[in-house]
């Protein structure tokens, strides 16, 4: 496989990449603008590799997409480019719209003018997957069946409608244009490398800092966790073995509630990295509700068990130790992060 990574500086794309050479692939060539979540860092362990390539650069360039193609003779494109952060939409969606809506139009739009000048055989071997999210489907109540594939699309927040408006482009450049287009839904990833805006490492963050841990409302919403190593296989089954046309929901059948997680993350802390008095637990604090707090997520993974062999390896609870292990073995990753620009973030959206 020969294959541009866009979005790969970040946490998912980052630990594809990773994944990816170690699993063989001839060529990886990283295509990422270095937003506030990018950071070349999260590539450090394959920097040496001659097999790998970083190209800083933006999705919306579709000229620069289309070189990079010719260039390199890549026969895949993974989409992992995108805006990725609920609170982030609300605040500010036009950003969201112009980076997951039109700048997967530009690449699909450059993957079929690159596909025009290849032959047969190159365009029947090419795959573009668009790695998506299960909040597209909208929200479950507590006794509705899992998001599946033909779940009908609802998006309740500007990030999920600008996921879901992505992933209708990319059917429709399949039905229309035949372009061979893969699309995953997945479930909450968590894992090594997580920007701390995202829950866990959030909370893993401000609990060694002495900060309250803010939870959501009630804190009861529900969501369905997957380690990035597990979606990684993922990926790759389904680039490998995906039927072009095909979605694919990924999940990591390990549904736990917020504040069941955040409890989790303390008693962990307090297992390996004890306060002087006390537990870290004392230092949760519930918040105003976000605006349309999506309730509950689950995903029905049968069908890429069923169709690609891929299932779901890491337990939830040894996942999440690890996670909260690598965290705490890595501060000089999370100081690097965590600038001015951040804590003003979390400030703004968590007091």
């Amino acid at each position: 496989m020969r294959i541009l990574v866009t979005g790969g500086a970040g946490f998912i794309g980052a630990n594809f990449v990773s994944f990816l050479l170690s699993t063989g692939a001839e060529r990886v060539v990283v295509l990422d603008a270095l937003t506030y979540a990018g950071n070349l860092g999260n590539l450090a362990p394959v920097r040496a590799d001659p097999r790998y390539r970083f190209v800083k650069g933006s999705i919306l360039d579709r000229d620069l997409v289309e070189a990079l193609l010719e260039e390199e003779g890549l026969d895949a494109v993974a989409n992992l480019a995108a805006e990725s952060h609920v609170d982030r939409s609300i605040r500010g969606p036009e950003t969201f719209v112009e980076t997951n809506v039109t700048g997967t139009l530009r690449l699909l739009e450059a993957v079929r003018a690159v596909l025009a000048r290849r032959d047969a055989a190159a365009r029947s071997r090419f795959r573009y997957l668009q790695v998506s999210t299960d909040e597209v489907f909208g929200s479950l109540a507590p006794a509705d069946p899992k998001f599946r594939e033909t779940t009908p699309y609802a998006p309740n927040s500007p990030y999920a409608a600008s996921k879901a408006g992505a992933d209708h482009l990319v059917r429709a450049w399949h039905e229309t244009y035949g372009l061979p287009t893969l699309i995953s839904n997945c479930s909450n990833n968590y894992g090594p490398y997580q920007f701390p805006e995202k829950l866990i490492p959030l909370m893993i963050h401000n609990a060694l800092a002495g900060k309250p841990l803010p939870v959501y409302g009630d804190g009861r919403q529900v969501r369905d966790w997957l380690h990035v190593s597990d979606h990684c296989a993922a990926l790759a089954a389904i680039l490998a073995r995906g039927v072009p046309g095909q979605s694919y929901a990924v999940g990591g059948n390990s549904e736990r509630t917020n504040i069941d997680v955040v409890v989790a993350i303390c008693d962990l802390l307090d297992r390996h990295r004890p306060r002087n008095a006390g537990s870290y637990r004392d230092q949760i604090a519930f918040v105003a509700d976000r605006p349309g707090h999506d309730r509950r997520y689950a995903i029905d993974a049968q069908k890429i068990a069923r169709d690609l062999g891929w299932r779901p390896s890491r337990d939830f609870a040894h996942g999440l130790e690890e996670t909260v292990l690598w965290y705490l073995d890595h501060g000089d990753w999370v100081r690097d992060v965590t600038s001015g620009a951040y804590r003003d973030w979390v400030a703004e959206h968590y007091t």
